[in-house]
């Protein structure tokens, strides 16, 4: 079935469409991130949540481009820094820190904490706006694991290479070592991206 639909992704990671491509599984409908419609500007993500600026970034971009939105906060949180740095965890190492200085930055606030102290978790929200005036369809998920010693493995992204799943022992694999389609079996953004999915398919997309 060919693409009859458009929903407005309000990301410009490409990391980001993608797994939202493979784990909502819409083939009537076709998902575009912002920059695919040449949308200017981006929303000032200044909630305190994840749930409050996955809607500020729906709302945006509904605004913006006209078509429904789903958007898409996410972030890490680490039990050790009093469970942040949640909504600040692309921007943790710098407003323009990369994926690597993030996660060194995280490494060096954990040092030589034992595996037991380093609980942390993965957190998605997801929030769907079909117009201004329709009740937004806001689905949470979390990923649980452990903050390893130090990075491995090149897959994924963000804080992937560092991130040990609980069903991981201590020293076991990273996400960053997963396939694509292992991690899409169990993350955060796969848990959230389930009741989407079938909330979206009930309105026909």
């Amino acid at each position: 079935m060919s693409a009859h639909r458009r929903i407005l992704v309000a990301t410009r990671s490409r990391h980001k469409l993608g797994e939202l491509r493979d784990l909502l599984g819409l083939p009537a409908t076709e998902l575009l991130s912002l920059d695919d419609l040449g949308a200017p500007g981006d929303a000032d993500e200044d909630g305190p949540t994840f749930e409050a600026n996955a809607l500020i970034k729906a709302r945006w971009g509904l605004a913006a481009t006209g078509l429904p939105t789903l958007a898409d906060d996410s972030g890490i949180e680490v039990e050790a820094l009093g469970w942040g740095p949640g909504v600040r965890t692309r921007r943790y190492g710098g407003d323009h820190a990369t994926d690597a200085q993030n996660n060194v930055k995280l490494l060096a606030a954990l040092a030589g904490l034992p595996s037991e102290r380093r609980a942390a978790r993965y957190v998605c929200v997801l929030a769907f706006l079909a117009r201004a005036d329709a009740a937004p369809i806001v689905c949470r998920g979390t990923f649980v694991g452990r903050i390893a010693s130090g990075p491995r493995g090149r897959g994924g992204f963000g804080y992937d290479p560092i991130f040990e799943p609980a069903a991981e022992p201590p020293g076991g694999r990273t996400v960053g070592q997963m396939s694509a389609a292992a991690k899409n079996a169990v993350s955060h953004r796969a848990v959230a991206a389930r009741t989407m999915r079938e909330a979206l398919r009930a309105l026909g997309y």
